[in-house]
């Protein structure tokens, strides 16, 4: 038996038992819960041959099989006469492979087949000692090169290259096993439309069978609308010296702030809330970009602030600065990047830049006083609380608001200023952010009304 975890509140609930039957069904409707929405919004997602760990005990055993098999086909067929019993058994498998893979267009190619591996003919050639497999190989491997999808050209093409028998129906069933993950893949994208329209229901559905198993389970999504019903009571507070927004107004922000939050989430003091919890290392590789055009935007304005108008309207230029200041910040997510070192370094690197460049244009030098400010600036974006890091990092955030509003739906909002040389990478990321938010909504909005309901009532 097993503890469900205790729900949140002031009078604790007791405990409650949990079967193992219990947690293995809920377990299992996860997962498939899980993979379904990995399906509709992971556009890139796809299925992959599983790779067993090199030198694991379970690839060895595998291998040790499988080389133990083909060790035994090739004594079968060299024996005399020979003995076609595995290789009839691997014409079988060989024949059921390419029959799935066919269409209902593929009569003429079915016939065909059927024709060909025709099994109990091939038993009598076997007993005959008619049996031509070489011929049969040949005739397996053009059916797969015309049922095969265009990036396997070149595995048929070396598959023809192949004149010993054994090898060639090891290569065989290499390259089924790649077509069948092509065929897979190919079936996804086909339905993932469909999925789409299903996926909200299903995957609502298998939410509630799971909260119906753990009550509790929406403790720290319940958490998360709190948190944010307080910050936006508190904002307003600052700013009007009381909150008096009434429930009914209020409950239209929380949502888009509740998402916005996610983005400055603090993994490692609070866990996720848990109806974003699939997503979470896609929020997590969101914020990762935010901080990085937060850094990015706040440079690219120091400098043109700094410099004044000698460098606005230069041509290449502000590019060039941006894929200097973008390299310089590939690794400022890794452990080992020291903020404080690698910004020194960009503000040196642009210095040379700037002068170069206002010393072939005609301008008058960059002097050392000017240096000296712009690196001081630059080195102080390091600070979360810099004034020109916190007024960009503002401008991406009502940035990425105002596109969850309904009016923003089909088209980008407004670039506030600053944020020109980022509006690229800000779009792609605000369509991916909106992509996933409006995904939630859609699925998990009956659970979150009842939340902010009693959060706003209380």
């Amino acid at each position: 038996m097993f503890w469900s975890r205790r729900v949140r509140g002031t009078s604790p609930c007791p405990p409650r038992f949990v079967s193992i039957e219990e947690l293995m069904e809920t377990a299992k409707g996860v997962t498939n819960m899980a993979l379904a929405h990995e399906i509709v919004v992971n556009q890139d997602f796809e299925v992959k041959p599983t790779e067993l760990p090199e030198g694991s005990l379970e690839r060895r055993v595998k291998e040790i099989m499988r080389r133990a098999f083909w060790d035994c086909l090739e004594s079968q067929l060299n024996e005399d006469p020979p003995s076609y019993d595995h290789a009839i058994k691997l014409l079988a498998e060989i024949k059921e492979i390419l029959m799935s893979f066919l269409l209902p267009g593929h009569g003429r190619l079915q016939s065909r087949i059927e024709e060909v591996l025709d099994l109990p003919l091939i038993q009598q050639q076997a007993e005959k000692g008619a049996l031509d497999i070489g011929l049969l190989s040949h005739f397996v491997v053009g059916m797969m090169g015309s049922l095969c999808a265009p990036c396997r050209d070149d595995n048929i093409k070396k598959l023809k290259e192949i004149t010993d028998l054994v090898p060639l129906l090891k290569s065989i069933f290499s390259v089924l096993d790649l077509m069948k993950m092509d065929m897979a893949n190919f079936a996804l994208s086909s339905i993932r439309p469909h999925l789409m329209q299903q996926s909200v229901e299903y995957e609502r559905a298998k939410f509630q069978e799971f909260l119906e198993k753990q009550p509790n389970a929406l403790d720290y999504t319940e958490k998360w609308f709190e948190d944010t019903v307080k910050s936006i009571r508190e904002s307003k507070a600052d700013v009007c010296g009381a909150s008096s927004e009434p429930p009914s107004s209020l409950a239209l922000q929380v949502h888009n702030q509740a998402y916005l939050r996610l983005l400055r989430w603090d993994h490692a003091a609070e866990p996720f809330p848990e109806t974003v919890q699939m997503d979470l290392i896609r929020f997590q590789e969101m914020q990762r970009e935010v901080e990085h055009l937060v850094l990015l935007s706040s440079i690219l304005l120091i400098v043109y602030t700094t410099t004044g108008e000698a460098i606005s309207g230069l041509p290449g230029l502000m590019d060039k600065l941006k894929n200097t200041v973008d390299v310089m910040l590939a690794d400022l997510h890794s452990p080992t990047f020291c903020a404080h070192e690698a910004f020194a370094t960009i503000g040196e690197k642009l210095c040379v830049e700037l002068r170069d460049c206002l010393s072939q244009h005609g301008f008058p030098p960059f002097s050392a006083d000017d240096k000296a400010t712009l690196l001081g600036q630059i080195i102080a974006t390091t600070q979360p609380d810099n004034a020109v890091r916190k007024l960009i990092e503002s401008r991406i955030e009502s940035y990425l608001l105002a596109s969850l509003e309904p009016s923003h739906h089909q088209t980008h909002p407004s670039l506030p200023g600053g944020l020109a040389p980022v509006s690229k990478e800000l779009k792609e990321l605000t369509v991916r952010f909106s992509r996933f938010v409006n995904f939630n909504k859609l699925v998990f909005s009956p659970f979150y009304q009842k939340i902010l309901q009693k959060i706003l009532h209380k």
